[in-house]
């Protein structure tokens, strides 16, 4: 299951049926689940646990320590869910101490070649990240959210569920659950009802959530007075619920 040349620290653990291919190097205080795929020359660095059947492909770097001029050496993590794919060239890099300390990728995540993701981000349940995907420290993306080719995310950034994020986009604000959005500097188009359709939300709901978009997005209120209004005068469903809360606790502002 380990390949003669592979070098894999005795501190680290790796579970049953873990295979590890040609010139990898596993180093101390990594954790790699059972049914795991590492590729060639792939490197994970200290204080990184994968879970259980994940693939990484060939060139991918894991736990390295974060691009950032206030990290002094401190033990930080990086966790890397179950049933998530990593392929070619990808970098994720350990959390910081005044970021949190832990980089997170959720379960079952696509994370394509050349994808980066930078300290403290955390990314939820099948999240898909295109080639060349970046994302800069202190990131949030929510479940199923997708993120399109070469899209550039500012820190502190949130990307909402079920979001999605046009080809080169560059995200310098919130982007609210269940949105499109795209363009130089990004605005939103619409919501991604494609995405919503392919998650089983019913057209009610998707009905609902575009009377809320309308309101806030389309009719020249305020935000305060847009989400007023779309709480007295949308159905309260869950998903109207979220996205009512994602946009009232932004800290960047909402792209428009």
């Amino acid at each position: 299951m380990i390949h003669p040349t592979a070098i894999v620290d005795p501190r680290a653990e790796v579970g049953d049926d873990v295979r590890i291919g040609p010139y990898s190097v596993i180093r101390e205080h990594v954790s790699i689940a059972s049914g795991t795929e590492i590729g060639p020359h792939v490197v994970i660095d200290p204080f990184v646990s994968i879970g259980a059947n994940c693939r990484i492909f060939q060139f991918a770097s894991i736990g390295a320590e974060p691009q950032a001029l206030k990290f002094k050496g401190e033990e930080t993590y990086v966790k890397i869910g179950q049933g998530t794919i990593i392929r070619e060239f990808v970098t994720i890099n350990r959390g910081t101490a005044f970021g949190g300390g832990i980089t997170e990728v959720g379960d079952n995540n696509l994370l394509m070649a050349n994808t980066h993701i930078a300290h403290d981000c955390k990314t939820g349940r099948g999240a898909i990240f295109a080639n060349g995907a970046t994302l800069a420290g202190h990131i949030e993306v929510g479940d199923y959210a997708t993120v399109g080719g070469l899209v550039a995310v500012h820190q502190f950034v949130r990307v909402g569920k079920l979001a999605f994020l046009g080809g080169k986009a560059g995200v310098v604000k919130d982007i609210p659950p269940f949105c499109m959005a795209s363009g130089h500097r990004s605005k939103l188009h619409g919501l991604n009802r494609v995405g919503l359709k392919r998650a089983g939300m019913t057209d009610s709901t998707i009905h609902q959530l575009k009377r809320a978009y309308r309101i806030v997005f389309r009719i020249g209120l305020t935000l305060n007075e847009a989400l007023e209004r779309v709480k007295a005068e949308v159905d309260p469903i869950p998903e109207v619920l979220e996205w009512i809360e994602f946009i009232q606790s932004s800290n960047r502002g909402i792209t428009r």
